[in-house]
């Protein structure tokens, strides 16, 4: 199966406490919120966050983020409480090579839900998606190295430290010169 829009797997999964699924268009204004909310925590590590966009700009982005989805391209997700549908964070699986396949996670918790736990259970629950589901062979999470929270995220997931790019990108508040982790699974021959 050459084409990527031919594979079929779901478009959510659950983990213990958790609805993991794509992005749908009633999420625009929730989304808003949660990361307006979190944005003082997430500006350090996610560009995107540095001006939260408003409202309208987000309706654009999760219509964008489900055609992505369907058309293989990027599996945005959406990370949602069992118990009532909100979202307390946002995931997914980017950076596709489905020549291998290979994916790289990302992630981050709404600043009300961070510390119990929530991120931890979603990367591993992605993690088990992308090996079971899609078929990964590598599946990669990168991350600033002064990000101790995301790296902790990936050492309690069961990920490998590969190794540190030193000095690959700039910071996009400060202009300097940062480290990247990159920690991996990888799935046996």
């Amino acid at each position: 199966m050459d084409n990527p829009i031919l594979r079929d797997f779901p478009y959510s999964f659950e983990t213990e406490r958790l609805i993991i699924r794509g992005p749908l268009p009633e999420d625009a204004a929730p989304l808003h919120q949660a990361v307006l909310e979190s944005q003082s925590e997430l500006a350090p590590w996610m560009p995107w966050a540095v001006v939260v966009p408003t409202e309208e700009w987000y309706r654009v982005r999760v219509r964008e983020g489900q055609l992505k989805f369907l058309a293989r391209e990027d599996l945005w997700m959406m990370l949602t409480l069992k118990e009532d549908g909100r979202i307390i964070g946002g995931s997914g699986l980017h950076r596709i090579d489905w020549s291998i396949p290979k994916f790289e996670i990302g992630y981050w918790a709404r600043t009300s839900h961070a510390g119990r736990g929530y991120i931890t259970e979603a990367v591993n629950g992605i993690t088990r998606f992308a090996f079971e589901q899609l078929g990964a062979r590598r599946v990669e999470i990168r991350c600033d190295l002064k990000n101790t929270r995301s790296a902790a995220v990936a050492r309690r997931a069961g990920y490998t430290l590969e190794g540190t790019f030193r000095h690959d990108a700039r910071d996009h508040i400060s202009g300097g010169l940062r480290d990247t982790l990159i920690f991996a699974q990888v799935r046996a021959d």
